[in-house]
Parts: structure tokens; sequence; C-alpha cells
């Protein structure tokens, strides 16, 4: 990664990207259990924290074809193509990602009887929040107990400043964020990538 900050990703809007769908090759960068709740059609599954190990995949489909990012709603893929821009590979953001998608009447794919759960940003929100409150309580009646209400505020200011997110990458972790059984593997999706 380089010490500099990186220009704003380029962004294409819902309508611009369903015009040229079939051109992109389209990467999801959420956690695999919000992928499987519902996607754009035939993007490949690549969560924000793994694209380092998918960049020289992610290169040879740059290659073939402009690469547009997705997530939930535009932020993490902007992210996304920031880090792929520091390791030399272009990439577009979409508008309002998957949400915006949807919002505008294009196709989402999703699996039979399929899930999503929450965007999550909004699971950080829940767990940051349920953790002050149950800190504020619990220093009601247990002198030192307000100190977690503390941390928490902490975790959130340093997000906040490094643009990082560790309560995110724990979230991530959980069964209902973790891909299906019948998932296509991390493994599979780098080889579509690097062939397709």
């Amino acid at each position: 990664m380089t010490d500099h900050p990186t220009a704003p990703a380029s962004a294409a809007s819902a309508q611009t990207a369903a015009a040229r769908l079939d051109a992109y090759t389209v990467v999801d960068v959420r956690t695999p259990g919000e992928y499987a709740g519902g996607h754009l059609p035939d993007a490949h599954n690549v969560p924000l924290d793994r694209l380092g190990e998918a960049s020289s995949a992610l290169r040879a489909a740059a290659a073939r074809g402009p690469l547009l990012i997705v997530c939930a709603s535009g932020a993490r893929s902007a992210k996304g193509c920031a880090q792929l821009a520091d390791l030399g590979v272009a990439a577009v953001t979409l508008e309002g990602g998957t949400a915006g998608w949807a919002a505008a009447g294009h196709p989402v794919e999703r699996p039979a009887g399929g899930r999503a759960p929450w965007p999550m940003d909004r699971q950080v929100r829940l767990a940051a929040g349920s953790l002050v409150v149950a800190g504020f309580a619990a220093g009601l009646a247990v002198p030192g107990a307000h100190w977690l209400s503390g941390l928490v505020g902490a975790g959130l200011l340093f997000s906040g400043v490094t643009n990082t997110c560790g309560m995110a990458a724990l979230l991530a972790r959980l069964p209902h964020n973790r891909p299906p059984r019948d998932a296509t593997s991390f493994e599979e999706t780098l080889r579509r990538l690097s062939r397709d």
C-alpha cells in the first residue's frame, strides 16, 4: 500500500452499469453471507479483506475488460477500488451499491429461499449500540462498568480515523455471514476470474 491518499474511485450509475453489464467483470466485495442474500447477475464474490489474495486473478480479469466493484451501498466498493488502484488494477465502483441497483429496478440474483443477512454497517451499528447501552446500564449498578461504553466509543473513533473496522471483521466470521454450503469456493472464484 502507498502512504499517499488514493484518488477517489470512478463510479458508474446503476443505469450506466446496467447498459454495459456484459462488458464488466462484476466483483462483489461483501461478506459471503451478504453476497448469498442477493447480488448482481454473474457477480464474483471476493470479500474486501481478501482482495490482496485475489490481486493476480483480478489483474487477469481487468486485462480482458473493466472491473465493476460492488457492495451494499458503495462505501466498501470505493475502498476496494482504492486498494486495487494501489495494486495497479483499475476498477470502477457502482454508485449506491446493490441497494441502488435493486432500487433502480435491475435484477438481483438470489438463491432459492435465500435470506440476506443485514448489511455489515447495520450489524456494526447494532453491535456497537448494544455494547454502549449495556455498558451504561451496567455502570448504574457496577462501578467502572461504564468503561465498556468508553472502549466502544474509542473503537468507533479509531475506526473512523483509520477507515478500518475491527468489529466488522469479527462480525463477518459469524455463521450468518458465512457462505452457504453450496456456495462457490473462494479458490474456484479465483480460477473463474483468471480464465473467464
